[in-house]
């Protein structure tokens, strides 16, 4: 193996493995922040798999003040992802200001006790979170997609149990690991410091967004961009005479 390649190797490994730890803050950041507004509100805040079956209970039976807070903050997140997919690009893909107005935004209920206008501020800011990873060396991850994140988890498995050998299934279980880890946090948390524990949250983003800074900013521009789609030359057509 030549040298260059070698070289090559090692800096993939280190991408690599930056973009997982980002991706496993990121979703400690989402896990503090979504058991914290369960225990606030007793509704999720990045949750929206949830979110949707409960407004669909609710609509059954009857509870339209429910339902109509359930809509309010699926279509609330929905916003924060539109609105996380601008912001990085009018920011060249630096995550640093898009860290630092989701700090603001969780903060906003301890700003405003009671209201939920400043939770659904917090709804806004989880759906903006996922614009900090799109994907690492073509594997697309999601920050609050942790069912996408076992179910890819579980086919890599299968197809390994099939013969396939390709390893790369097993970073899936990243976002998962750490969005358990910053919920345990966020509990723990919220009974020590009730509506003001998203204060935790806060200052772990914060942290976050100086910290990011150590890694090298065209690594942190691959994490946000699409993965590239090849597409198929169409045959030739054969000649005629």
């Amino acid at each position: 193996m030549t040298r260059h390649r070698r070289r090559h190797r090692r800096l993939k490994r280190q991408r690599v493995g930056a973009g997982l730890l980002l991706t496993s803050a990121l979703a400690m950041l989402a896990g503090m922040t979504d058991v914290i507004g369960l225990m606030m509100i007793g509704h999720y805040i990045s949750f929206m798999s949830g979110n949707t079956t409960e407004l669909a209970a609710a609509l059954v039976g009857g509870d339209f003040a429910s339902a109509a807070l359930m809509m309010a903050i699926l279509l609330v997140f929905v916003l924060g992802n539109t609105a996380g997919e601008v912001f990085i690009r009018l920011v060249k893909r630096n995550h640093v200001p898009l860290l630092f107005l989701i700090s603001a935004l969780i903060a906003m209920p301890m700003l405003a006790p009671g209201s939920m206008w400043a939770v659904l501020l917090t709804v806004l800011a989880m759906g903006m979170l996922n614009s900090g990873i799109e994907q690492i060396e073509g594997q697309a991850f999601g920050i609050t997609f942790i069912t996408g994140a076992l179910s890819r988890f579980g086919r890599g498995l299968g197809r390994y149990l099939m013969g396939e050998r390709q390893g790369a299934w097993t970073f899936q279980i990243v976002p998962w690991a750490g969005m358990f880890a910053g919920a345990l946090v966020g509990a723990l948390a919220y009974q020590s410091l009730q509506e003001n524990a998203l204060l935790v949250p806060t200052v772990f983003n914060l942290f976050l967004g100086v910290v990011i800074l150590l890694i090298p900013r065209h690594w942190r521009h691959s994490y946000v961009s699409p993965p590239r789609v090849r597409l198929a030359r169409p045959a030739a057509r054969p000649e005629t005479r």
